[in-house]
């Protein structure tokens, strides 16, 4: 039998390349890794492959994908999400997927994002970094406030944007989280550690007391009216899409902020865009987007209290070795018919009747 053939797509950064398990890959299967977007010419290295290391949702894994890939068993998916792959398509081809679900490093750079949002935001870093970088030595101008919420801190002279030099404290402020788990906790501690109080709310409504860090969990419409800074920390699903909408925005705290390093599509940008114009919301941090990548005439890139990152918040080396680490583990386990089955998203592809080199592990 010939050796099993793996493709890496789209490793722009050449991080996956250069993983320390990258040697291990090699040493089970002939491996070909583009650093580029899936091409015309790449035909052939599709159907040939037998295992895909798929990078996030770079490439669209549809039906049209799918047909090009003959010989293709074994799908590795890095991260846990598959929200650009068919999994009706895969499953009918015998094709299993298998999740990266055991990166670890997101939970802690996800929220570091969060906050350098939040400090690029209320200390105008942006802004005034720009006017050094100009030969300038910006001076305070208009009004300030050291607090986020209050309606003395609305106004164009508080936006990130404006000539503006004084910044605004964290400390004392609320900040509400969307989402209280793998990632919305660790912002929790540090939002402390700045001295802010913590609310959260949980997609399923529920109200336990406060936990061992004092985190109250409320109803949604009473976060967002207590809310100084809301930071998005939710799965996308047919619930939380356009969860934040021009009704939810009306009940925000005026002048507040809004950060969002989840998924971009929980928010209705025009909604937020109006917010955001009329000074409903005084900035927002965005690393995500509905549609990625952001188009190059998005009124979002123009407004001038808005910081925006091109969705970096797990864009980490460790990150990357991680998922290599990760893909080699499942890997070496699904040609020792060892593979874990709570890794895998489509179970009954394993019903269909086909060749294949690996299996998963026997209950």
């Amino acid at each position: 039998m010939d050796r099993m053939k793996l493709l890496v797509l789209d490793d722009y950064e050449g991080e996956i390349a250069g993983s320390p398990s990258m040697s291990v890959l090699r040493g089970i299967a002939d491996v070909t890794i583009l650093n580029r977007p899936l091409g015309a010419e790449d035909r052939s290295l599709l159907e040939a492959c037998h295992v895909l290391l798929a990078l996030r949702e770079r490439t669209k894994l549809d039906e049209r994908f799918f047909e090009r890939c003959p010989n293709l068993e074994l799908v590795l998916q890095t991260g846990g999400h598959a929200y650009h792959l068919d999994e009706a398509s895969a499953t009918k081809r015998g094709i299993v997927v298998a999740f990266g679900r055991g990166v670890t490093t997101p939970m802690i750079v996800v929220p570091e994002l969060v906050f350098a949002l939040l400090l690029g935001l209320v200390r105008q870093i942006y802004p005034l970094a720009t006017a050094m970088k100009a030969g300038g030595w910006p001076e305070t101008i208009g009004r300030s406030s050291d607090s986020i919420g209050s309606p003395d801190s609305i106004g164009p002279s508080d936006s990130i944007g404006s000539s503006d030099s004084i910044g605004r404290s964290l400390h004392g402020q609320v900040i509400g989280l969307l989402g209280y788990g793998r990632h919305g906790r660790p912002v929790a501690r540090l939002a402390e550690a700045f001295g802010m109080k913590v609310i959260a709310w949980d997609r399923d409504e529920s109200a336990p007391p406060p936990d061992e860090f004092g985190v109250e969990r409320l109803p949604l419409s009473a976060l967002l009216a207590a809310s100084d800074v809301l930071s998005i920390h939710l799965r996308l699903s047919d619930e939380s899409r356009g969860l934040l909408n021009a009704n939810r925005f009306a009940q925000m705290k005026d002048g507040a902020l809004l950060i969002n390093t989840s998924r971009g599509a929980i928010v209705d940008e025009s909604a937020l865009v109006d917010a955001l114009r009329t000074g409903k919301l005084s900035g927002a941090g965005l690393d995500v987007f509905a549609a990625e990548p952001l188009a190059s005439d998005h009124p979002l890139r123009s407004l001038p209290n808005v910081l925006l990152t091109p969705h970096v918040g797990w864009k980490v080396r460790s990150v990357f070795h991680e998922f290599a680490q990760i893909a080699a583990a499942q890997l070496e386990a699904w040609l020792a018919k060892d593979l874990a089955a709570a890794d895998i998203l489509n179970p009954d592809a394993l019903l269909v009747d086909r060749a294949r080199r690996g299996g998963v592990r026997l209950p």
